[in-house]
């Protein structure tokens, strides 16, 4: 069955999710903008699509829609196939926990395990979360962990810094949505070269960190984020050789630098081998996050 026949054939939920399903696994979608099946992704299209509350799939499988609500749903299930758009820039809506955040094509799809770690206020690490004044977002992208460090450090002013115009304007309108523009700023720089004099308790960030051979062979929804917040030179850490040399400069006396890396571990160790990481551990394990205080890195 194609597309245009699901629109006149099908006319519940269940017959949508199942046709979705279908769909999804015959194009051999890549799921990782925020479900990683596609039994998950179809129920999240379909319900969102709905306004239908999206954690509660069971009571509205035997509904019968109107066929404008058949239509809207088919629509988005044929632009997830044919277009191999991420979901997130299809909804333009993105969750990390419970904290939704709008995206768009001007931005990566919002994912980090620094998420993980901000939510536990960066225990043990941190010990008075009231003491943390000043943070740092390098690289903020939509702006959602300058936005989550806002909610769980409340006495700190933010900085929230990206090279991208474009990825500014998205976090702006996130910034808005949260009601934070008094408690976080937005900052066009390339890295820190904006920020001459400014000193932080701690700096978070999420920079690019995919290597070149990976650029090569990325499935077809990474490709539709922008490249530049992806790519980081031949062995995917020029990013985090800047913050490194810089960070000890814009840090405060026992302040925290905390970075995510992807899988590339073993190349940073491998270059830095005269500093004493911390790798954190989050739901991924231990090798995707690292933390240094201003007196390791200097």
């Amino acid at each position: 069955m194609n597309f245009e026949d699901a629109k006149s054939r099908l006319t519940t939920v269940r017959d949508l999710l199942r046709f979705a399903v279908s769909r999804f696994n015959q194009a051999e979608l890549f799921f990782g903008h925020g479900t990683t099946n596609a039994f998950d992704e179809a129920a999240y299209l379909i319900l969102h699509t709905l306004h239908l509350p999206l954690d509660r799939l069971e009571p509205f499988l035997d509904a019968h829609l109107l066929q404008e609500e058949v239509d809207s749903v088919v629509e988005i299930l044929r632009r997830r196939v044919e277009e191999r758009q991420p979901a997130p820039y299809l909804t333009h809506e993105a969750w990390l926990g419970d904290l939704r955040f709008y995206v768009d094509e001007r931005v990566i799809v919002p994912r980090s395990f620094i998420a993980e770690l901000l939510r536990e206020q960066l225990q043990p690490w941190v010990e008075d979360p009231e003491a943390i004044t000043s943070g740092l977002d390098m690289c903020t992208g939509s702006g959602c962990l300058a936005i989550l460090m806002a909610l769980t450090f409340p006495n700190t002013l933010i900085d929230a810094v990206d090279l991208s115009t474009d990825a500014l304007d998205v976090a702006r309108r996130n910034v808005a949505d949260y009601g934070l523009e008094d408690q976080l700023s937005l900052i066009q720089s390339d890295l820190f070269t904006a920020l001459e004099g400014r000193r932080y308790d701690l700096i978070v960030s999420n920079p690019p960190y995919v290597n070149a051979p990976s650029m090569q062979t990325l499935p077809e929804e990474y490709r539709r984020e922008p490249v530049a917040a992806l790519a980081s030179g031949e062995d995917g850490l020029e990013h985090v050789h800047t913050i490194l040399r810089e960070a000890p400069k814009h840090l405060n006396k026992g302040g925290l630098l905390v970075v995510e890396i992807g899988h590339n571990r073993d190349a940073l160790e491998e270059a830095f081998p005269e500093l004493p990481f911390t790798w954190l551990e989050v739901s991924a394990g231990d090798e995707h996050v690292f933390l240094l205080t201003r007196e390791q890195l200097a």
